[in-house]
C-alpha cells in the first residue's frame, strides 16, 4: 500500500561504517523508513547489529526473501554492488546503492536493465548533492554576482593518506577517483547542463602503489567552461573547497559549511598610468594593485535552509516509489561513470581525450 502514512522497511546488506551512518540518520529523523534487518559476512558486525536491536540473517538470500522488506541498502565493498543490487531487484525490492554504484559502465548498464525488467526504483547515494558548500557555490553562480563562470575549481584534500580497508585495494574499487571523485564529478554534472568535450587527468600513487591517492581532472564543456577537480591525500597546506573565476568577479568557498567570499567588480579599472608600479615582485603594470573603489566584497554565510545529510536521499527514493520523478537517477550515475572511465584512460595514456559525454 502506498500512501502518506506508509512506513517502508529497510534491510541493509553490508554493515560497515557507512551503513552505520545510514542507521544513525534513520534513527534520528522523521523519515518514513524503518530499519528492520541487517546482513553482513562479518560475525563481529552481525553481533553489533543484534546488540543494537536489529534482526540479522544468516545469509543474503534470507534477507532478500523476507517479504516485509521493501528497500535494500547495498553498502558492501564496491566490487559486489552489481550482483547484490540485481539480486535485490529480482527479489522485488527497491534498491539504494552506495557509491560508486559499480566498477564500470558495463556493470551499471546491467543494473539499469534489471531495474526496468523488474519495475522497481533503483537509486544511488550521491548525498553530496545536498552539501552546504556545493549548494552555496551553485546559488552564488546563479545569482549572477560573479558574472558568467569560466573556471570552477573543486577540491577535497587531506594529509593523512587513505583510510585502511577497501579504499587501498584496486580490486575492490579503491582509490580516490572512485571514492571522492565520483562525488565531485556528480556535483558538477548535476549543476551544469552541458556536454563535456574534453577530459584530461593526471593520477598519482604517492603512498599506495595499487590505487590513485591523488588526482587532478580537467573537464572542458562545450560552452568553454573549464572545471578542475582535484583530490589529494598528501597535501599539508589546505586550499579552498571551491574557487570560481567569473567574468565579473571571483568566488571562494573555504570549507564544508559553505562560508566564503565574493570579490565583485562594480566599476572598470583599466586606465593605465604611464609609469610602472613597483611591487615586491618588481616593476609591473599588469599586476599593479586595483583601485579598491572599483570592487565590492560580499561575505557568503552558511546556508541555514540546506538539509546536509542522507535524509534527502531517502526522501527522493520514497517519492519515486510513490510515483514522483526520481531525483538521483541511475542514468546520471552512468554519465559520471563514463567520465571516470575516460579519466582513467587519460591518466594511463597521458593524453587529453576528445569526448561527447
Amino acid at each position: 500500500m502506498v500512501g502518506i502514512d506508509r512506513v517502508y522497511n529497510l534491510g541493509i546488506i553490508g554493515y560497515g561504517s557507512m551503513a552505520n551512518s545510514h542507521r544513525e540518520i534513520i534513527e534520528n529523523s522523521n523519515l518514513r523508513i524503518k530499519l528492520k534487518a541487517i546482513y553482513d559476512i562479518s560475525e563481529e558486525r552481525m553481533c553489533l547489529a543484534q546488540k543494537q536491536g536489529y534482526k540479522t540473517y544468516s545469509s543474503k538470500e534470507q534477507l532478500l526473501t523476507d517479504e516485509d522488506i521493501d528497500i535494500v541498502l547495498v553498502a558492501t565493498t564496491n566490487e559486489s554492488h552489481k550482483d547484490i543490487a540485481i539480486d535485490a531487484l529480482e527479489a522485488g525490492k527497491h534498491v539504494l546503492c552506495e557509491k560508486p554504484v559499480a566498477l564500470n559502465s558495463e556493470e551499471l548498464n546491467e543494473m539499469i536493465l534489471a531495474t526496468a525488467m523488474h519495475n522497481k526504483v533503483f537509486t544511488v547515494n550521491q548525498n553530496r548533492r545536498f552539501n552546504r558548500d556545493f549548494i552555496n557555490m551553485w546559488r552564488t553562480i546563479d545569482s549572477g554576482k560573479i558574472g558568467k563562470p569560466y573556471i570552477i575549481e573543486s577540491r577535497v584534500e587531506g594529509s593523512r593518506g587513505i583510510p585502511d580497508g577497501w579504499r587501498t585495494n584496486k580490486h575492490q574499487g579503491g582509490g580516490m577517483m572512485l571514492d571522492w571523485g565520483v562525488h565531485l564529478i556528480d556535483q558538477i554534472l548535476y549543476m551544469i547542463n552541458d556536454k563535456i568535450t574534453n577530459i584530461f587527468c593526471v593520477m598519482h600513487s604517492i603512498n599506495y602503489s595499487d590505487v590513485d591517492d591523488n588526482f587532478s581532472l580537467t573537464l572542458t564543456f562545450e560552452s568553454g567552461l573549464v572545471v578542475r577537480i582535484e583530490v589529494a591525500t598528501n597535501n599539508f597546506i589546505k586550499r579552498p573547497r571551491f574557487y570560481v573565476f567569473g567574468t565579473e568577479g571571483t568566488m571562494v568557498i573555504n570549507e564544508w559549511d559553505g562560508c566564503g567570499t565574493v570579490i565583485r567588480k562594480i566599476a572598470d579599472d583599466n586606465q593605465w598610468k604611464s609609469e610602472i608600479t613597483k611591487v615586491k615582485a618588481g616593476p609591473t603594470k599588469t599586476m599593479a594593485p586595483r583601485n579598491e573603489k572599483t570592487i565590492e566584497k560580499i561575505i557568503l554565510e552558511e546556508p541555514t535552509d540546506v538539509n546536509d545529510s542522507l535524509e534527502p536521499v531517502y526522501e527522493q527514493l520514497i517519492d519515486a516509489i510513490e510515483g514522483k520523478e526520481l531525483v538521483i537517477k541511475p542514468e546520471e550515475a552512468m554519465r559520471v561513470m563514463k567520465v571516470m572511465e575516460a579519466a582513467f584512460e587519460s591518466a594511463k595514456t597521458g593524453i587529453a581525450l576528445k569526448v561527447e559525454i
